[in-house]
């Protein structure tokens, strides 16, 4: 994902990071121009819909310039940083000159003198073959042009059937269609903005997001005051440091959660059952966990256990470990188990999860909890680790909440959601005692899963939870 601007500067272009997503943000850069780079080295980290993630740059050379700040949004394919390779003129070459040298359709100059070209202008070198550019692993080599090409002119026309329209208003051979990008396209079509009547303000006459947003912000009109003196109004509200209201954009991850979990309440039917359970015996074998020597160093906790309930559940139940083909009208029982784990972070809330979790021992199943969780919190996660989940388990607990109904991942069958575990009074052999007490809620797809096949995968965790030494015995 590289161009060359000239002899000795390299672009180097937002790759796709996520599978086909169209854009990123820069969350931070680990370099500034003038700092030596070499390949490999990581100079960004960015986050996409999906996950945050760190870029390396694939050659040596010195930063020439960081061409967005941190916390941009840039479309893929899209040049961020441009670094002077090795072998180049030592002098850094100007911002203007780097910024508009991708643009430059002259022929390039004849050839000076050694000593005048060292001091001219990137841009007035001399053309040389273009060599092979250095690949970043996955994301392929580039080979189009960094220039956009010229508008076309009335002679080209669009189809009528093709033409995209936007609040009524379709471009017409006396009004060119607007130059916009697709994300950008996307998000004017989202605010109800005419894309024909937004003044762009990005090179070559492009409609960036700020035009989109500026064009939908409302007007301010100033109201004539008052002839007649109003009543005292009220106090206002409380305020913070003055401001009474805080936008928050949402994007990345937190656009990409809300715009699945949209899709899965109003696509999958969901039902949700719940039970209470006496976890007294599952409480205290993790502790009789904590001390053994093969689970020492593991992280140890009652989602281990519940992890492993309903990984037995499943086993016991295979159907319910499925997905709905929406293009075949078929069901798809999956014979592997992809335990996802829903994880609140700083950016949103993500689901990595486990591959093959059926296969792990219960050992092996806390270092994978463990490595999730720890690269989650340090927002690291990588878009595979949060694909092909086919059920999830949710700890709302933690949060001291007892129970709620939570939204199917996108794809999957079930979710369950643990509630926080409190010392309750139970009947318990026949008399009150305090007892450790959850509530489980299990919330299904009704289209793969029926009432019958649902509340016998709740009951068997639960079962399980009551009595853990029917994880040897059902397993």
């Amino acid at each position: 994902m590289t161009t060359m601007t000239d002899a000795s500067v390299r672009e180097f272009k937002m790759p796709d990071v996520g599978e086909g997503l169209t854009e990123a943000e820069i969350l931070k850069w680990y370099v500034q121009p003038g700092d030596t780079v070499t390949d490999g080295q990581v100079v960004c980290e960015v986050e996409t819909a999906k996950a945050a993630v760190e870029l390396p740059i694939p050659y040596d050379g010195v930063v020439s310039e960081l061409r967005f700040p941190e916390g941009t949004t840039v479309d893929v394919g899209t040049a961020i940083i441009a670094v002077r390779v090795a072998g180049g003129a030592p002098a850094p070459v100007p911002a203007q000159a780097e910024a508009a040298a991708p643009a430059a359709p002259e022929a390039p100059a004849a050839p000076e003198a050694p000593a005048a070209a060292a001091s001219a202008p990137a841009s007035a070198e001399e053309a040389k073959p273009a060599a092979r550019q250095p690949v970043l692993v996955g994301y392929g080599v580039s080979t189009s042009a960094t220039k956009r090409r010229p508008r076309k002119g009335p002679e080209v026309t669009v189809p009528a059937p093709a033409q995209p329209e936007l609040n009524g208003h379709a471009p017409t051979a006396d009004s060119p269609r607007p130059l916009a990008k697709p994300p950008v396209r996307k998000l004017a079509k989202d605010l109800g903005v005419d894309l024909t009547a937004v003044t762009p303000s990005g090179p070559d006459g492009i409609i960036t997001r700020e035009d989109v947003h500026a064009a939908a912000t409302p007007v301010a009109v100033t109201a004539p005051a008052p002839v007649a003196a109003a009543p005292a109004a009220p106090a206002p509200a409380a305020s913070y440091d003055g401001v009474r209201e805080t936008r928050v954009p949402v994007k990345g991850v937190r656009k990409a959660t809300a715009a699945a979990m949209v899709g899965s309440a109003f696509t999958a039917p969901h039902v949700t059952e719940f039970v209470t359970v006496d976890v007294t015996r599952t409480m205290k074998l993790v502790e009789e966990l904590k001390q053994d020597k093969e689970m020492q160093g593991r992280r140890v906790n009652p989602l281990l256990l519940i992890a492993k309930a309903l990984l037995v559940a499943i086993k016991r139940n295979p159907d319910i470990n499925a997905s709905w083909d929406e293009a075949n009208q078929e069901i798809v029982v999956k014979h592997y188990v992809n335990l996802g784990i829903a994880a609140a972070t700083p950016r949103g809330l993500i689901v990595p999860n486990i591959k093959d979790a059926q296969d792990k021992t219960l050992p092996q199943l806390a270092d994978s909890l463990g490595e999730l969780v720890a690269t989650a919190r340090e927002g690291k996660t990588s878009p595979s680790a949060m694909q092909g989940g086919t059920v999830t388990i949710t700890n709302v607990g933690v949060f001291g909440v007892d129970t709620g109904t939570p939204i199917i991942n996108p794809g999957e069958s079930a979710i369950l959601a643990i509630g926080a575990i409190k010392l309750q009074p139970w009947v318990h052999k026949g008399k009150v005692k305090p007892r450790q007490v959850t509530t489980l809620a299990l919330s299904f797809d009704h289209r793969l899963v029926d009432g019958e096949l649902g509340s016998k995968v709740l009951a068997d965790v639960a079962a399980i939870l009551e009595q853990p030494k029917r994880l040897i015995t059902w397993a």
